[in-house]
């Protein structure tokens, strides 16, 4: 059962959004829900949180979005499982689905980054119905790691240390945390990092995305064939990107068989939402719209959301009989 909970929680400054939390899937999650009009999910990756948007957040809803940002299960306030299957991407896909059924959200437009975006390709895959329009920063379709190239073998080390429990948690804590901080390459984002990995078991949650979902041993053999997606996608990648290929996301070309666009940013970092928000906000908006320009005017009598209880409305909003958007 998925239910949203009546308690919230404020943001650690008074400008931020206000944290809510859902029991989704047999966890927690927590999460921003910001602004009026059709639902944006907006996903991040590791070692973030829902901050990784906090940059995006007002201009999207600016522009006439209902921004939603959760933080993933294993990061930011949202519960960590002790499981390592627990962070198969099948469970953080069901976490994604179950999220918007509580919002009653049928419909949406997904923006992720790193981790975020395997979830939301994988989304697209076995749920397609539920994504309008994807952007998928930094990382392409899923089938790319089934074979990935020797180049993205050797951007991808990190991903074989971090399938030694206990060892990679030993190595990045030591010394004030001095492989991490390289490893981020000194990001001033560092120190929030730091922080959010020190609490207790928030590092192996982190990690256990990786060794649920990349182990070597994955490859090995024959592998599943994975479908083409059918969700319009724009896929954006960075030239200063130390962890993956360009190759990871325009690849992704002939695994796309609706519409899709590739953008690189040159001169930007991995952590494309943090380095270039700006840009990246614009190239989000011309990909998906502005809704905020076939918005009633300031004044007009508010709009309803239209159709018979449980039916999709034009924003994507299950309607019920007195829900408005």
């Amino acid at each position: 059962m998925n239910e949203i909970e009546n308690g919230v929680q404020h943001g650690e400054r008074s400008s931020e959004p206000v944290t809510q939390s859902a029991h989704v899937n047999g966890i927690r999650l927590c999460y921003w829900d910001i602004g009026r009009g059709p639902a944006l999910l907006l996903l991040h990756g590791f070692p973030d949180s829902k901050q990784l948007w906090r940059h995006a957040v007002d201009p999207l809803r600016a522009a006439g979005y209902r921004v939603i940002v959760p933080d993933l299960r294993g990061f930011g306030e949202s519960e960590r499982p002790s499981t390592v299957d627990a962070y198969s991407l099948t469970h953080v896909v069901a976490d994604v689905i179950g999220l918007l059924d509580a919002l009653q959200i049928a419909a949406c437009d997904i923006v992720a980054h790193d981790w975020g975006a395997p979830v939301a390709w994988s989304m697209a895959l076995v749920a397609p119905a539920r994504i309008r329009r994807q952007v998928a920063l930094t990382v392409g379709h899923p089938a790319y790691f089934q074979r990935p190239s020797l180049e993205q073998r050797r951007l991808s080390w990190y991903m074989l240390l971090f399938q030694f429990e206990g060892v990679a948690e030993a190595l990045l804590e030591q010394d004030n945390w001095a492989l991490f901080r390289d490893f981020v390459g000194h990001h001033p984002e560092c120190e929030r990092w730091v922080s959010d990995l020190s609490r207790p078991g928030a590092l192996t949650a982190g990690l256990s995305w990786y060794r649920a979902n990349m182990h070597p041993a994955a490859t090995v053999g024959e592998v599943p064939a994975l479908p083409a997606v059918t969700v319009p996608t724009l896929g954006i990648w960075a030239s200063g990107d130390a962890y993956l290929a360009e190759a990871c996301v325009t690849s992704s070309a002939e695994r796309v068989s609706a519409e899709w666009r590739y953008e690189r940013l040159d001169g930007v970092g991995h952590w494309i939402p943090l380095d270039a928000p700006d840009r990246m906000v614009g190239l989000v908006l011309d990909w998906l719209g502005h809704p905020s320009a076939n918005r009633t005017p300031k004044g007009a009598p508010e709009r309803h959301v239209v159709g018979r209880p449980g039916e999709l409305g034009s924003d994507g909003v299950i309607a019920e009989p007195s829900a408005r958007v």
